[in-house]
């Protein structure tokens, strides 16, 4: 294909954050090679759809997005998790390019360079990269690692991202600080296993500023927590070495916020699922945490309605949440995934109808916990940073205890001007069920 002078790229990102990163990064590598962003499908010379493929819903969210793309534009590449199975895709749409899997950007890269050769600018060529970002200025992913060395039962993601492999300590230091030099005030780590970081390279010794470091979460953390910006741990599972970090937080180093995903707390059902841990441990650490940093927050995720899971497995899960006392969560309704050895439990699959009354229930449950501690927020005076101003005074932002995109809102009024990106002081006057109302 003769290259032409420039070229224009839509692009559509679905999924979690890690998959955001690689939108990210595929986005820079295009606008590096002089591609243009098209912001719509008539205007792109090709679509590159990043697909999601954990749960039935993602799935077919990815395909609706992969047919429309076909249908507004007719060239289109798919790469992300669901290009995992690449079959599944290219016997629904024959006509795509190509079909990369997820962390691919040299193949999406190869792709398009192939089918959509643009001629090289000696000029632009010799222009300093900068990389592209989904999210607003203020915040952003850090990925530290990619793939996960668990075999839960329900999950297929190990073999579509791989065993894990984490990033070397000084690569990971220096994208931090780039992004904090660039205006970042909030990075939020991110990975498959964020508590298994550097297991794979058996914590092998880096070097960042002509400094050792040791390619561990507690040392990263440590290291990042020196940058100057908020500090944000996601997908954290529930080792011993999450002990060690909570003292980082006591201490202003790191946010004080896990997002740990739980899954269950019968331990019939964790056992089931191929899950580490116990409720009983669980509860535990919890509460020594607590009596370390007191205001820590907790969210998790849960899944109801695995096979195998009874009224009363359900009710220790309701039992658990009420002693946990964790400020927000989320919940799934159990779907087999085409891949996943839970499939095998299918006999014992649970019904529909009471999938959907054991989340309702959860959600209702939980829903009185997370307000009451949202409740105890009022008249105290709280670090907000600030996501988007509107009018009237009125200016949104988000505790420490809030993560972007998940969790809850501050709605500060009287505000004096502000943009996104500050980090101000402000009272909490008040409280509905997911977010916080304040007045500086």
């Amino acid at each position: 294909m003769q290259a032409q002078n420039t070229r224009s790229v839509g692009f559509v990102s679905l999924g979690c954050p890690k998959a955001t990163v690689d939108s990210e990064r595929i986005l820079s590598s295009l606008r590096a090679d002089g591609y243009q962003i098209s912001p719509s499908y008539d205007s792109a010379d090709v679509v590159i759809v990043n697909t999601c493929g954990f749960i039935d819903e993602a799935i077919a969210e990815s395909l609706d997005a992969i047919d429309e793309a076909l249908t507004e534009n007719g060239k289109v590449i798919v790469t992300g998790c669901l290009g995992a199975n690449s079959s599944l895709i290219k016997d629904q749409f024959p006509s795509v390019i190509a079909v990369t899997g997820p962390h691919q950007t040299d193949e999406v890269m190869s792709a398009i360079r192939t089918n959509f050769p643009i001629s090289k600018n000696p000029i632009f060529d010799l222009t300093p990269r900068h990389d592209v970002r989904l999210t607003p200025r203020h915040y952003a992913y850090l990925k530290i690692s990619e793939g996960c060395n668990h075999k839960c039962s329900f999950c297929i993601i190990p073999s579509m991202r791989g065993k894990l492999v984490s990033r070397p300590v000084g690569d990971v230091l220096e994208e931090a600080t780039t992004l904090v030099e660039s205006g970042v005030r909030e990075l939020l780590v991110i990975s498959q296993d964020t508590s298994a970081y550097g297991v794979d390279k058996k914590f092998q010794t880096g070097f960042w500023n002509g400094r050792p470091v040791k390619a561990r979460l507690l040392e990263l953390s440590k290291e990042l927590g020196k940058l100057g910006a908020w500090i944000r741990l996601h997908y954290v599972y529930p080792y011993p070495n999450v002990d060690e970090l909570i003292p980082l937080m006591s201490d202003g180093l790191i946010l004080p916020y896990l997002d740990i995903p739980f899954q269950h707390a019968s331990h019939r059902i964790l056992k089931l699922m191929k899950r580490p841990a116990s409720a009983e441990d669980v509860l535990s650490r919890i509460s020594a945490w607590r009596s370390i940093c007191p205001d820590l927050a907790i969210r998790s995720t849960f899944i109801v309605g695995f096979p195998g899971e009874t009224e009363s497995d359900f009710q220790q899960l309701l039992d658990f949440l009420t002693e946990a006392n964790l400020d927000r969560v989320g919940c799934f309704e159990y779907s087999p995934v085409n891949g996943a050895t839970a499939n095998e439990l299918i006999e014992t699959s649970v019904p529909d109808d009471i999938k959907n009354d054991r989340k309702a229930r959860l959600m209702a449950h939980q829903h009185n916990i997370s307000a009451q501690r949202l409740k105890s927020k009022i008249n105290t005076e709280q670090t907000i940073i600030i996501d988007n101003t509107g009018l009237d005074n009125i200016a949104i932002g988000r505790t420490k205890y809030d993560a972007p995109e998940i969790d809850g809102k501050v709605i500060i009024s009287g505000a004096p001007q502000l943009n996104a990106g500050d980090i101000v002081k402000a009272t909490i006057t008040g409280s509905d069920d997911h977010d916080l109302f304040a007045d500086i």
